[in-house]
C-alpha cells in the first residue's frame, strides 16, 4: 500500500515538474539531478513544444560504450603531479631513484625481473594453472614450449614450428625427408619464415626484450658507409647470414617453390645483412615469371642502400628501377616502402636531399599521410650537422607547421624517434619558439606515447631545458625547472650548469645553494665541473652579508664532499681553484680560522694561490690586527716564490708593529727569497 502510494506521489511529480515555464522553472530545475543516467545539460528541442518556452525532458537512447570507456573517464581527470616522481618508479618509496643512472638501473631491473617471472612461470607451468583473472587473460597464463605430439609426422613438425623449436623443426624436417614422406609446399614455407626470422638460429627466451635495442645498434653502428662498422655491429649481434645454412639447403630441396618461398629467403637475406644474395635470388624469382609482394620489395630496397662500391647515384637509380617494377607487377607501395626509402636516403648525406622531398611528394600525392617516422629520417637527412651553418635548411618549419595540433597512433617502429630529432635541431638553431611547438605538440592527445624509452625521454628534455636555459626568462626558466625535474627526468650535471649560468645572467646567484641542493640529491655530488662553476658564481663578486653567510655555508658542504671518502668512489683531488674560491668566501663571510685552514691546504697538496687570495688574506690580517698570520702569508709566497712576495713584505712593514723577533724572521725570509730569485736569474743568464 505504501509502495503504491509512493508511486503515486511520484507521478504526481513528475507531472507538476514537467512543463516549467517563467521563473519557475528555475526552482524546480533542480529535480532531475536525481537522475541515474547521463545526459547532455543543453536540452534538445521537441518539435510542437509551447512557444513560450516550455522544455521537455528527453530520456536519451542507449549508448553503448567501450569496454575501457570507465578507465578512460577516469584517467581524464588525473594529471601528472610536477611534486611525484614519475608513475613507473612508485612500486617502492625506498627504491624511488634520485639520478640518471639509478633510474636507469630500476628499469633494467624491473624488466629483469620480469623476464625472471617469465622464465619460471613457462619452465614450471604445472604450478600456474590457477586463474584468478576476470575476465581470462591469456598472456597472464603460462606458455607450454614442449613439444606433446609424438613421432616423425608433418603435423609434428607443424607444432614445433609454431613452438619456434629451430633445431627440433629442421632434425624433423629431416627425418621425414628421410622417410620418403612428402613435405607439403605450406608447411615447408612456415619453416623457411622460421629459420629466415630466426637466423637459423634458436631464439633466446628474452629475444623479443633486446631485438629492439640490438636494431638501434646495428643501425647506429651502420649509419656510416664504412665496411668495418658494419661488420663488427653483425658479428657482435650474432646475425650475419651464413652460406649454405639451413634454410639455403631446404630452399634448394624444395620440389616445387611459390612466390611465398622466394619472398621469405629474400626478407630473411636483408634482415640479416646479406644483401647481395637478396638481389640475386630476386632475378632468379623473376625469371620464373613469379611477383613479390610490399614487403619483398621494402626489403629489396633496403638491400639496394646496403651494397657497398656503388655509388649513391646509383643506388638511387637501383631503387627507382624497383620502383617501376613495383608498378609493372601491380603492386602498391605502403607507408614502409616511403619510410624505407627515407631511411636509406639518410646514408646519401647531400645527394638524398632532392630525392627526398621527391619521394614525400610522391607519398603524398597517392594518398599516404607519413608518419611521425617520415619526419623523422627527413630532419636526419637536413640536419646531420649538430651545429647549424650559414644554409641551414628551414624545412623543419615547414614540417611543424603541417604537424601541430595533430594526434597520431603508431605506424612505424622508428615513430618514437621524431621528438628527439625535432628538439635536436631546435637546440641547434636556438629556436625556442619552434622548441614550444614541438613540445606543445608533444602533449597533444596521447602524442606523449611517442616520446621513447628512458634514454631518449632524457635527451630530449635536456635539450628542450637547456634551450629555455639559454633563451628564456629566468622566472619562466625556473618555473620549468619545477614542472620538469624530477617528476618527468633527472638532469644531468651538465643540464644545472646550463641553470647556472641562467642565473648568472640574471643576476640570480641567491639560488645557487638550492641548486646545489637539489644537484646532491639527484647524485652529482662529486661532479667536479658542476662544483667548479657553483664556487666560481659564489665567489667571483662580493655580496650582501646574509647572502654571504649561505654562500660559505654552501661552500663548507662542498669542502667536505672533497674530504669525505665514499665508498664505491674515491674523492677527487683539490683543484688550485676549488681553495680558492673556498678560501675567499669563508673570508667574505668572516669564517677566518677555517679560511686560514683552507690556507695550509695549498702548501698540503702543493698548490700556489693566487695574488688576490693573498692580498684578501693580507686584510683580514690587518682587520684582526694580528702581525703573526700576516707573516705567515709573506712565508707561504716566499716558499712558492711569487713575484708579489716583495709587495707583501713592503705592506707588511707598513701596516704592521712588529717586534723585533719578527723582525728578524722577516729579513730572514727577505734574504732567502732575493737569494732564490737572484739564482734563478742567473740560471735564466747562463741559458741565454
Amino acid at each position: 500500500m505504501a509502495a503504491a502510494s509512493s508511486a503515486r506521489w511520484l507521478r504526481v511529480r513528475r507531472g507538476l515538474c514537467l512543463p516549467l515555464t517563467g521563473r519557475r522553472a528555475g526552482l524546480c530545475g533542480r529535480a532531475p539531478s536525481s537522475r541515474f543516467y547521463s545526459g547532455s545539460a543543453a536540452v534538445p528541442e521537441v518539435e510542437g513544444a509551447d512557444a513560450t518556452g516550455t522544455e521537455e525532458v528527453v530520456i536519451p537512447k542507449k549508448k553503448t560504450w567501450d569496454k575501457v570507456a570507465v578507465l578512460q573517464a577516469l584517467a581524464s581527470t588525473v594529471h601528472r603531479d610536477a611534486t611525484a616522481a614519475p608513475y613507473a618508479f612508485q612500486d617502492d618509496p625506498y627504491l624511488i631513484p634520485t639520478s640518471s643512472m639509478e633510474s636507469h638501473s630500476f628499469l633494467l631491473a624491473k624488466k629483469s625481473g620480469e623476464n625472471a617471472a617469465k622464465f619460471v612461470i613457462n619452465s614450471y607451468p604445472k604450478y600456474f594453472q590457477k586463474d584468478i583473472a576476470e575476465p581470462h587473460i591469456p598472456c597472464f597464463m603460462p606458455e607450454y614450449f614442449e613439444p606433446q605430439i609424438e613421432g616423425i609426422s608433418e603435423a609434428a613438425l607443424q607444432e614445433r614450428i609454431k613452438l619456434r623449436k629451430v633445431k627440433a623443426s629442421v632434425d624433423m624436417f629431416d627425418q621425414l625427408l628421410q622417410a620418403g614422406t612428402t613435405v607439403s609446399l605450406e608447411t615447408t614455407n612456415r619453416l623457411l619464415d622460421l629459420l629466415c626470422y630466426c637466423g637459423n638460429q634458436e631464439p633466446s627466451t628474452n629475444y623479443n626484450f633486446q631485438q629492439r635495442e640490438q636494431a638501434e645498434e646495428l643501425e647506429e653502428a651502420t649509419e656510416g658507409n664504412n665496411e668495418k662498422p658494419k661488420k663488427k655491429a653483425g658479428h657482435q649481434l650474432g646475425v650475419t647470414w651464413r652460406a649454405k645454412n639451413n634454410a639455403e639447403r631446404i630452399f634448394a630441396l624444395m620440389p616445387e617453390k611459390n612466390a611465398h618461398s622466394y619472398c621469405t629467403m629474400i626478407r630473411g637475406m636483408v634482415k640479416h645483412r646479406a644483401p647481395t644474395q637478396a638481389l640475386n635470388l630476386y632475378t632468379e624469382l623473376l625469371n620464373n615469371r613469379l611477383r613479390a609482394d610490399v614487403h619483398t620489395f621494402n626489403s629489396l630496397i633496403e638491400a639496394t642502400a646496403l651494397v657497398v662500391n656503388e655509388k649513391f647515384e646509383e643506388k638511387w637509380n637501383n631503387i627507382l628501377d624497383l620502383l617501376k617494377q613495383m608498378v609493372a607487377q601491380n603492386v602498391k607501395p605502403n607507408l614502409q616502402t616511403f619510410n624505407t626509402i627515407l631511411k636509406c636516403l639518410r646514408r646519401f648525406h647531400a645527394f638524398g636531399k632532392l630525392p627526398a622531398l621527391q619521394t614525400l611528394r610522391e607519398m603524398k600525392a597517392i594518398g599516404i599521410e607519413p608518419s611521425l617516422a617520415t619526419y623523422h629520417y627527413i630532419i636526419q637527412l637536413f640536419y646531420q650537422h649538430e651545429s647549424p651553418s650559414k644554409g641551414s635548411s628551414l624545412i623543419i618549419y615547414d614540417i611543424m607547421n603541417e604537424l601541430m595540433g595533430k594526434k597520431f597512433s603508431p605506424k612505424d617502429p622508428d615513430d618514437d624517434m621524431f621528438f628527439q630529432s625535432a628538439m635536436r635541431v631546435c637546440s641547434s638553431l636556438r629556436d625556442l619558439e619552434l622548441a614550444y611547438q614541438v613540445h606543445d605538440l608533444l602533449n597533444t592527445g596521447d602524442n606523449r606515447k611517442f616520446i621513447g624509452p628512458d634514454h631518449r625521454r632524457n635527451f630530449y628534455y635536456s635539450k628542450f631545458f637547456g634551450l629555455l636555459c639559454l633563451m628564456e626568462q629566468i622566472d619562466v626558466t625556473l618555473k620549468w625547472y619545477k614542472d620538469l625535474i624530477p617528476s618527468v627526468f633527472f638532469p644531468h650535471s651538465q643540464t644545472l650548469i646550463d641553470l647556472l649560468q641562467a642565473l648568472d645572467v640574471a643576476n640570480r646567484l641567491e639560488l645557487i645553494p638550492q641548486i646545489w641542493k637539489d644537484s646532491k640529491e639527484y647524485g652529482h655530488t662529486f661532479r667536479r665541473d658542476l662544483k667548479e662553476e657553483i664556487l666560481m658564481l659564489m665567489a667571483r663578486d662580493r655580496h650582501p652579508p646574509e647572502l654571504q653567510v649561505a654562500f660559505a655555508d654552501c661552500a663548507a658542504d662542498i669542502k667536505s664532499t672533497y674530504e669525505s671518502q665514499d665508498a664505491r668512489q674515491t674523492a677527487p683531488s683539490w683543484l688550485a681553484s676549488s681553495l680558492h674560491y673556498i678560501a675567499v668566501l669563508f673570508l667574505r663571510a668572516g669564517r677566518t680560522q677555517e679560511a686560514w685552514k683552507m690556507l695550509g691546504l695549498f702548501r698540503k697538496h702543493n698548490k700556489i694561490p693566487r695574488n688576490e687570495l693573498l692580498n684578501e688574506f693580507m686584510g683580514s690580517a690587518k682587520a684582526s690586527g694580528s702581525p703573526a698570520q700576516a707573516i705567515e702569508i709573506v712565508k707561504l709566497a716566499g716558499a712558492f716564490s711569487l713575484p708579489i712576495c716583495e709587495s707583501l713584505t713592503q705592506r707588511l712593514m707598513a701596516d704592521f708593529t712588529l717586534s723585533q723577533e719578527q723582525k728578524e724572521a722577516l729579513g730572514d725570509l727577505t734574504a732567502l727569497t732575493s737569494d732564490s730569485s737572484s739564482d734563478s736569474d742567473s740560471d735564466v743568464g747562463e741559458g741565454k
